[in-house]
């Protein structure tokens, strides 16, 4: 079964915090804190998961979903302080 999960969020302490609970759950947790670099490792390898920030600098979440969603069907998670 695959356990790596990649979180796209340009908050820090958040994705320390989610890689910290994550990683004692047992996931492989990667992050990346700009979107079309996000979308780009999204793409680039395999994920269980993508837990993804709907605002980000440069391209937003939703941009990034779009990409994503070109070719894979990877589960994302949106998260969102509004």
């Amino acid at each position: 079964m695959l356990n790596r999960i990649l979180v796209i969020d340009d908050d820090i302490e958040l994705c320390e915090l989610l890689s910290d609970y994550l990683g004692s759950e047992g996931f492989e947790v990667r992050t990346v804190n700009q979107g079309e670099q996000g979308a780009a490792q999204a793409l680039a390898e395999e994920y269980a998961l993508v837990i993804l920030d709907v605002m980000l600098p440069g391209m937003n979440g939703f941009d990034v979903l779009r990409k994503i969603r070109e070719t894979s069907k990877l589960p994302v998670i949106m998260l969102t302080a509004r």
